[in-house]
């Protein structure tokens, strides 16, 4: 029988977690998408997608640059970028945007956050573009 407590403490935690994700945080960064939105227009932050040209022609978060995470120059592409400023990527599920967080931090960006998948980012309200 004292199993069951724990396993009411795994799901207390569980619903707790889904809680704060579904208030409207994206990623790791703790910020709703209007604030990460609002950060990019006024050119305090970088939003950048890692997929594809042809991923990002088929569909992209409006005010993105496209920085492709699998070609062969992306550290020298994503260096251009002012390093002082928040960088926020995405990419289709996560993945590719986790990985190229991690290679930021090793380029010594000042803050990298993988907000996550191209399909849940515009469902949390950030805007797309064709």
């Amino acid at each position: 029988m004292k199993k069951l407590p724990l396993l009411f403490l795994a799901i207390f935690l569980t619903l707790s977690a889904y809680a704060q994700t579904s208030q409207g945080t994206l990623g790791d960064t703790h910020k709703s998408p209007e604030a990460i939105l609002q950060e990019v227009k006024t050119g305090k932050a970088y939003l950048v997608d890692v997929r594809t040209p042809e991923e990002y022609g088929e569909g992209h978060l409006a005010h993105s640059k496209n920085i492709d995470f699998r070609a062969a120059d992306f550290k020298s592409q994503i260096s251009k970028l002012d390093r002082s400023k928040p960088v926020y990527l995405y990419c289709r599920s996560g993945n590719r945007s986790g990985k190229a967080a991690d290679t930021l931090q090793t380029l010594n960006f000042k803050a990298a956050y993988n907000i996550g998948g191209f399909v849940d980012l515009k469902a949390a309200g950030l805007p797309a573009e064709p």
